[in-house]
């Protein structure tokens, strides 16, 4: 397939996926309406699995761009982050749970510092297949939070299994940055 490297459909797709994070924003402003509940969570399923499409498309139709790889990572860290923040705000995340959230969060912020750390030095760190599950993991377990009291009603059980998920996600969350840490430990300890 040919055409625009930068207007392509993989990056419509990523813009696409920044533009669902308000419009779930806005449906959690209503946490307690299941109309509102189901909404976000078909607006963060689509934007999920734009995650695993855009990147597809852009590898099996050539169209790899300077773009797509700036947007792509900060519209997971955006879909992610906004989520579990709009998650804390209607008390879904609570007490203890709220750790998960803030391991999470601390994480993808550490990791993108170390990774624009080492674009300056011009050192790529790729991501791991791990990392690809631990996003997929967050992904999931959101997803059974933004459902929550709505999905309990019709599975007594979702809003405890989105905590467990998230959990997982947690530590795979702390694993992953560990390695990345580790692999630009080298640069970061240079003087």
């Amino acid at each position: 397939m040919t055409g625009s490297k930068t207007f392509n459909i993989p990056n419509i797709l990523t813009i696409a996926r920044i533009l669902a994070v308000p419009a779930i924003v806005f449906c959690m402003l209503w946490p307690t309406h299941d109309w509102a509940r189901w909404t976000a969570l078909g607006l963060f399923s689509a934007a999920a699995i734009t995650d695993f499409l855009d990147g597809y498309l852009a590898r099996r139709w050539n169209l790899q761009s300077a773009l797509g790889r700036m947007l792509d990572p900060i519209a997971d860290k955006l879909l992610v982050s906004v989520s579990i923040l709009m998650l804390t705000n209607d008390h879904t995340l609570a007490g203890w749970q709220i750790w998960a959230g803030v391991i999470i969060l601390c994480r993808e912020i550490l990791v993108s510092g170390l990774r624009e750390f080492l674009a300056g030095l011009q050192v790529s760190v790729p991501v791991t297949k791990l990392a690809k599950w631990k996003t997929t993991a967050q992904l999931i377990a959101i997803g059974f939070l933004l459902a929550g009291p709505a999905g309990d009603k019709v599975l007594f059980f979702v809003s405890d299994l989105g905590l467990v998920l998230l959990w997982i996600s947690a530590l795979l969350t702390l694993y992953t940055g560990y390695d990345y840490f580790r692999a630009g430990l080298q640069y970061l300890l240079e003087d």
